[in-house]
């Protein structure tokens, strides 16, 4: 079934601009990468609207005038069981339109001055450091290394480096391909948004509420399309590692925290890229006497093109693939992209007990391939680890794919009286510490129009307006120290279940109303919660107020830095790795990825995945050797 006449509704198309026109199409496009489930749900409301059309008035929604439409659509969003599931079929709609609005935008800019509409970027990015990457249908059937890692994220790439740095042949198997700097500058954001994430960023956990929790699949992985923000390990979550779960690898962990920052290029975000979102911020932080500042990040000589989420089209940002993979193929190590990793080859009948002897791979459109090795390190990610585990026979521990942890955040959005235009500047430029000790931690966030975690509220006319108004909000977002609540289930398909905890559902709502309290104090004229039973206030105590009653599953509710799900640490009954990083049962598989982190690191965490990767795989060499 077409699209087109839902989305001319929920847009308010009457034809007055191309723009609208175009987007059911890149909304197939879009819905073409992600997976059945959420295809079908997106259909299936376009048809319960049509039927509806068809019952009230006997012809389609694409039959009907603008006005007709809009009528309708307001009569079926004003009913409060509605409102929510609209709210969830608007992502990919605006995640479509915010795309051609783009387009067209550009487009209308460059014909004003004479130039013709360039690519995403008119800058011509720097070449991309060399990897080694072959294709898994290029590989060899059967194959011998000395190490291999399962995955090339932050984990999977400093474990990678310090393998080959220390002479071992190492392999690095990876599920996406790789994508060059050159290619994202080809690319508009959503093509690359449906390319770079597992499903097309559709990934779901279920439960009360559902979340929301895109990953990444690249060379790279998730490092590729996160914010670039490196925040520290906290001491006292280093502390708590220690002493609760008895973390051999938190012994040491400052120099490895070193190092990841040495080679990533971390350093405060100067303030004339960090963009009017971050400005705004600092300003509000300001007059309310709260602690705020640039974020720490890998992106020294950041253009502020607020892409990150989608491959940095300058090559500013240090993802892993520009700064660890090509150290580690420097010295020896190859890559083959295109490979999913059916299961780890155990070697049962060894002296001393069961150990790593390779991996079977599966290529690209049917057929595998074999890699012997006696270390094999796992580090496919939080969501992916424990399935592969399973499908080898090696996930017989009770707490395998429990005490997920996965940052759940939230949106809000303020109106100005004068254009901030958010998406440029840096995506993510400025950190809001003043509640971080509650365990909530406020990010001053913009992505590229329609991109984002938040929702614009309305449908038809209503909807159309924010959308055209887009360039006067500034946006934060807010992230949740919580407590391990979720689990990974299934072995050949990847199943989430997290139930929010009562004490994180409350530190939402704490922070939806710090969040506009910050906006209000910057200046904002309104501030948009992300409620859709209750989307805007004009005042603090009108936000106060509306917030009064409400719960957390009142919100438009994401999650992202899953970890836990193999934790690591002293106590073999509660951690199904060593505290060394050793899974337990076999010898010769290592975990080197953000499952290994015993509890939530309450930042974001790709330094710290990256130091505690770095002392697994110093660890394995000593061993080794």
């Amino acid at each position: 079934m077409s699209t087109a006449g839902f989305v001319a509704a929920l847009l308010a198309d009457d034809g007055s601009t191309p723009w609208p026109a175009r987007v059911p199409r890149r909304l197939d496009d879009l819905l073409a990468s992600m997976p059945a489930p959420a295809r079908a749900g997106v259909r299936a409301a376009a048809r319960a609207v049509d039927a509806y059309a068809l019952a009230r008035t006997g012809r389609p929604l694409a039959a009907l005038a603008p006005e007709e439409r809009d009528e309708l659509m307001t009569a079926l969003a004003a009913r409060p069981r509605l409102a929510p599931l609209f709210d969830l079929v608007k992502v990919p709609v605006l995640l479509a339109a915010g795309t051609e609005r783009m387009l067209a935008d550009r487009t209308r800019a460059a014909h004003g001055t004479g130039r013709s509409p360039a690519g995403p970027l008119a800058l011509a990015p720097p070449s991309d450091p060399p990897l080694d990457c072959t294709p898994a249908t290029d590989w060899p059937a059967r194959s011998t290394a000395d190490a291999v890692v399962i995955g090339s994220g932050a984990g999977g790439a400093m474990a990678a480096r310090v393998l080959a740095r220390a002479g071992l042949r190492t392999v690095v198997l990876e599920e996406g391909d790789h994508h060059t700097t050159a290619s994202f500058g080809r690319r508009t954001p959503l093509e690359r948004f449906a390319a770079l994430y597992r499903d097309g960023g559709a990934t779901v956990a279920a439960g009360r509420p559902p979340l929301l929790l895109p990953t990444g699949r690249a060379v790279g992985g998730t490092t590729l399309v996160n914010s670039g923000t490196c925040y520290r390990t906290p001491d006292h979550v280093l502390d708590h590692w220690r002493t609760t779960f008895g973390l051999g690898l938190a012994d040491g962990f400052g120099a490895h925290l070193d190092e990841a920052e040495r080679t990533l290029g971390v350093a405060t975000q100067p303030l004339d890229v960090i963009g009017n979102n971050g400005l705004l911020t600092l300003a509000g932080a300001e007059r309310l006497g709260w602690r705020a500042a640039p974020l720490r990040r890998n992106a020294l000589g950041c253009k502020g093109s607020c892409q990150c989420v989608v491959g940095c089209p300058t090559g500013a940002k240090q993802s892993v693939q520009r700064s660890v993979l090509p150290d580690a193929c420097a010295a020896g190590a190859r890559i083959v992209t295109g490979a999913r990793v059916r299961r780890i080859l155990v070697d049962a009948d060894r002296p001393g007990g069961p150990r790593a002897a390779g991996v079977t791979v599966e290529r690209p459109g049917g057929g595998e391939l074999e890699i012997l090795s006696p270390l094999v390190v796992v580090a496919a990610g939080a969501l992916q680890s424990p399935p592969l585990l399973r499908r080898s026979g090696l996930g017989g521990h009770p707490r395998l794919g429990r005490n997920l942890s996965v940052h759940p955040a939230t949106s809000v959005a303020g109106r100005f009286a004068e254009p901030v235009t958010a998406w440029e500047g840096v995506l993510q430029s400025v950190g809001v510490e003043e509640l971080h000790s509650g365990g909530i931690l406020i990010e001053a966030t913009a992505t590229p129009p329609g991109m984002g975690s938040f929702v614009l509220p309305g449908v038809g006319r209503e909807l159309r307006r924010e959308v055209d108004a887009a360039d006067r909000l500034a946006t934060l977002g807010a992230m949740i120290a919580d407590r391990p609540s979720g689990r990974v289930i299934g072995r050949d398909r990847t199943l989430l279940r997290y139930d929010l905890d009562p004490r994180d559902a409350g530190r939402l709502m704490t922070a939806v109303r710090a969040m506009g309290e910050l906006l209000f104090a910057a200046g904002a004229r309104e501030v948009l919660t992300g409620i859709p039973t209750a989307p805007r206030a004009r005042s603090l105590p009108e936000l106060t107020a509306l917030l009064d009653g409400m719960s957390a599953r009142s919100l438009h509710l994401s999650a992202f830095h899953p970890t836990g799900t193999v934790a690591a640490g002293a106590d073999s009954q509660r951690c199904p790795a060593d505290g060394e990083g050793r899974l337990r049962g076999v010898r010769g598989v290592l975990i080197a990825d953000g499952s290994l982190l015993p509890s939530c690191p309450e930042v974001n965490p790709q330094v710290s995945i990256m130091a505690a990767a770095l002392g697994v795989a110093e660890r394995a060499v000593v061993a080794v050797g």
